[in-house]
């Protein structure tokens, strides 16, 4: 059929046409931006689950409905190399300026643009990014140098002139395991205070499941802060229901039997279903109006190809020896978590000297922990990946011949 009118999106944070499964979670978000918006207080989110779920997806979605609500959004990717200061710096700047169009003269806004010029040259002393808002510095604030200090000040201080102008703001936060410890205590702290002075700022964190286990160890009372939804791969119903109802609306039907067949070998990820129903319309009869099961099977080659060269490569390329020998001791005990004495064993290593491996597949993103002591990936059917085109490593071929 006509690849112009597939209505599938393939693509990483884009929205799918049908956003399903998902309404509890946006039903919990909708009464958190009330609640905050009408001057009450509310657990902020920290939404978690492995790639391809759909978090970015929600994000996006909460700042929509956030600013059907009135709020200004500060949404911010979180990357690898730090730099969470700065980022932040310059969306609020926006904000502000944002605030400051809404009425007449504010102090309440005017001292959250002089808060936000004292914490921007502090954390900003090179003077790489221009920070100027047209206002002296105010000093005192937001200008110790202590990362939760300073945003601490900054987020009263915004909180203020949000409530000032009849509104909230919302910090949106992608992939938040990217965060240093110190970035995220101070966001930690800096909202608990926020929440203490009953001030309209909503924190929304999207990331890879350590996030919950970061965020206790970056500040004990953040279980109190935030709630951790859990954003999983789609249950039956609601994966069929993302293929059928796009193709509907367009006129075409796709057969159960093809339903069924794509459910199941995406296992109700939303990622891989988009890939697959992509794949599967293009190459179905346009004359027909109809997908069937013979169009997702020959769209399986195409399929793994795609996914094959992108969304699990640009991982695996990114891997050290050492981490490769890791990946593939994992893959091999097959899909799930397992335990790290298992790992270690099919290395031929000490529990103790494959955990600095294991800590460092954590900061990249590519293995989670699970429970105590268990590991897994968390990039969903990775482990088939891995032992489909991944060459054993050599090493790990002598230890497991003796």
């Amino acid at each position: 059929m006509d690849p112009v009118l597939n209505p599938f999106t393939p693509n990483a944070g884009a929205r799918p046409p049908a956003l399903v499964g998902r309404d509890d979670l946006i039903g919990q978000t909708d009464v958190l931006l009330r609640r905050v918006l009408s001057g009450r207080t509310g657990q902020s989110l920290l939404a978690t689950g492995l790639r391809g779920v759909g978090k970015t997806v929600l994000l996006n979605r909460f700042v929509e409905m956030a600013a059907t609500l009135g709020y200004k959004s500060a949404i911010i990717e979180c990357e690898k190399q730090g730099g969470l200061p700065t980022k932040l710096a310059l969306r609020l700047r926006a904000v502000l300026y944002e605030l400051d169009r809404m009425g007449g003269l504010s102090q309440r806004v005017k001292d959250a643009m002089r808060a936000l010029t004292s914490f921007a040259w502090k954390v900003n002393p090179d003077g790489s990014h221009s920070f100027s808002m047209g206002v002296d510095a105010r000093q005192g604030i937001a200008d110790s140098g202590d990362l939760a200090e300073d945003l601490t000040d900054l987020f009263v201080a915004v909180g203020e002139a949000a409530r000032d102008r009849g509104t909230g703001v919302l910090i949106g936060l992608d992939e938040v395991q990217y965060l240093t410890p110190q970035e995220l205590g101070a966001i930690i702290m800096a909202l608990h205070r926020s929440n203490q002075l009953e001030l309209p700022i909503v924190v929304i964190g999207t990331g890879l499941p350590q996030i919950a286990a970061l965020a206790g160890e970056a500040k004990s009372y953040s279980e109190r802060l935030f709630d951790f939804p859990r954003v999983g791969s789609l249950n039956e119903v609601d994966a069929k229901r993302a293929i059928s109802e796009p193709a509907a609306k367009l006129g075409v039907d796709v057969m159960d039997d093809a339903l069924a067949a794509i459910v199941a070998a995406t296992h109700g990820y939303p990622y891989f279903i988009q890939v697959w129903a992509a794949e599967a319309w293009n190459i179905a009869d346009e004359a027909s109006k109809t997908i069937t099961v013979d169009d997702v099977e020959s769209a399986q080659s195409i399929v793994q190809a795609k996914l094959d060269s992108s969304f699990f490569r640009v991982r695996a390329d990114n891997l050290t020896r050492a981490e490769r020998q890791y990946v593939y001791a994992l893959a091999a005990l097959g899909p799930g978590s397992h335990r790290s004495g298992e790992v270690a064993q099919r290395m031929n290593r000490n529990v103790e000297s494959v955990a600095p491996i294991r800590q460092a597949l954590q900061r990249k993103g590519m293995v989670y922990g699970v429970g105590r002591g268990q590991t897994a990936f968390t990039v969903p059917l990775f482990d088939d990946y891995v032992r489909r085109t991944i060459e054993e490593p050599a090493a790990l071929r002598r230890a497991n011949s003796n």
